[in-house]
């Protein structure tokens, strides 16, 4: 057998078998892929697509929601300003796809709030004209008038959490087929395909087809041939520990269903308090931005109840869950997902046990230890580069880590530190300004005592609002090396499962 496909076969079996890229046609490989699957973690049982569906079409059904809910409820008064509300989902589509790159939702929500203050105000107090400096004076001080009640700020922390949670817990799950089709391209030293072919073929040499290489024997040899994927392992058991623990936010106080389902009964609570509460606002906004003139040919005894708001909504049972394509609600999708993450762990750091494992493979002691049918006596080394100095059957240089997966490890550190700001509420895309000052992070409130100041009457001139610099993050398209990389490795597959799991024919 070719010497280069004996290499790949033992140094990527266990990697094909969650690999999304590799597509072997043999039914001796998809047996293998099943066989592995079925003793644990498999990339592809682990449902991103359908989390994402899901996300995307709790939004569409929210929308759809306030839209039919609206309509019935306000009548032309709400058909008139449709506009503003399919912005404000249009908007959030946006911030869930692209993230802060994007749209800013802080900003967003507030240019939302002011603009239907803007077309409320005019509505509750028709006998005036407003001209476009005076609504600006009005919109700059959405914050500080409160027309709506505590709805936006609430609102907007709910928003913010499961988004922010939404967002990143997606970006995780997508993650992993991304670090292992990464890790599957990575080549195997020399020394591993004389160690592959010692264990597999040199009993074929003196005549003894049936012997079986020895488990420990087995073990070492991978060991030694995956001794940088097994350093992963650290990294990628913190980054799922971190998964899990976003998993219970999605499930509790950061619940994008909970928040998306019932929006359109929340902005309806905003609508109302600033109809009940209009009289006092009006009064304010006159005493801060001036008396405004009186309107021509206003009649005076039109009323707010002819012109404004005046619908109410349904009570909101948040027992009732959406209809999805997904079929599920989170709660029910996030402990699907959590079991699967969970056979996740220690995923690199088994990959010899997975390989050396099965009928082809003995733990007894006449098998093939390297030299002849007896006992292997060496002593099994651990997992990792640094374990593997003193491996008696694989030369492995402890000097030179392998870039590739170096670079998945730091990959998998950051999405971790993602992960466990998102736990917090907070989206870390956020970089520091470059004059060394901090960028505010989303969902950040104001702590200081000018935010106090700023709400009085007379209308104090507001801070300069800091615009953050967001951080892309973009992910590299599969290039067509890595497409023909992965296409050899799944031929190889076929090889080394034959040598290792196919009955022996002799």
């Amino acid at each position: 057998m070719n010497t280069m496909l004996v290499f790949s076969t033992v140094y990527t079996l266990a990697l094909l078998f969650v690999s999304t890229k590799a597509e072997p046609n043999s039914k001796s490989c998809i047996e293998v892929r099943a066989a592995y699957s079925s003793k644990g973690f498999n990339v592809n049982d682990v449902p991103n697509k359908g989390v994402h569906e899901f996300f995307r079409e709790l939004l569409d059904n929210a929308e759809h929601s306030l839209n039919d809910m609206f309509v019935r409820t306000y009548g032309l008064m709400y058909v008139h300003n449709a506009e503003l509300f399919k912005h404000f989902f249009q908007e959030l589509k946006r911030y869930y796809v692209s993230g802060s790159g994007a749209v800013n939702l802080d900003s967003m929500l507030s240019n939302f709030w002011e603009d239907l203050l803007e077309r409320m105000f005019r509505l509750v107090n028709v006998q005036y004209e407003f001209s476009d400096a005076y609504m600006e004076c009005v919109s700059r001080h959405t914050e500080q008038l409160k027309p709506f009640g505590d709805v936006p700020r609430k609102l907007r922390l709910q928003l913010t959490r499961a988004f922010v949670a939404a967002r990143t817990f997606t970006r995780g799950l997508a993650l992993m087929p991304e670090v292992v089709n990464k890790v599957s391209t990575v080549s195997a030293s020399p020394s591993c395909v004389r160690a592959a072919m010692k264990m597999l073929y040199c009993p074929y040499c003196k005549g003894q087809v049936a012997l079986k290489p020895c488990q420990n024997y087995c073990l070492n040899v991978m060991r030694g041939c995956l001794a940088n994927q097994a350093d992963l392992d650290t990294e990628w058991n913190n980054f799922l520990d971190a998964m899990l623990s976003l998993a219970e936010r999605l499930e509790g106080p950061f619940n994008f269903e909970s928040v998306m389902d019932p929006i359109d009964v929340k902005i309806s609570e905003a609508i109302m308090n600033m109809q009940e509460n209009s009289m006092q606002v009006s009064q304010k906004v006159f005493q801060g931005c001036g008396q405004p003139k009186p309107g021509n040919g206003f009649r005076s005894h039109r009323s707010v109840k002819e012109s404004g708001f005046t619908g109410r909504f349904r009570p909101y049972s948040p027992d009732a869950r959406p209809t999805t394509a997904a079929g599920t609600s989170l709660d029910r999708l996030t402990t699907d997902v959590k079991k699967r993450l969970k056979h996740a762990k220690k995923f690199w750091s088994t990959l010899p046990e997975t390989v050396c494992a099965g009928e082809r493979i003995t733990s007894r002691d006449d098998c093939w230890n390297g030299t002849a049918k007896s006992r292997y006596e060496s002593v099994v080394m651990g997992n990792g580069l640094a374990n593997q100095v003193s491996n008696p059957d694989v030369e492995v240089d402890i000097t030179k880590p392998d870039v590739v997966i170096r670079s998945q490890i730091a990959v998998l550190k950051e999405m971790t530190s993602w992960l466990k700001a998102a736990h917090s509420g907070n989206d870390i895309s956020i970089d520091q300004d470059e004059d060394g000052s901090g960028g505010q992070e989303s969902g950040s409130g104001c702590d200081s005592p000018s935010c106090e100041a700023d709400r009085d009457i007379y209308f104090s001139i507001p801070p300069t609002p800091i615009n953050p610099r967001v951080v892309k993050v973009v992910h590299q398209e599969t290039t067509g090396g890595d497409r023909m990389a992965h296409g050899s490795m799944a031929l190889a597959l076929c090889g080394l499962t034959l040598a290792l799991l196919a009955p022996h024919w002799r």
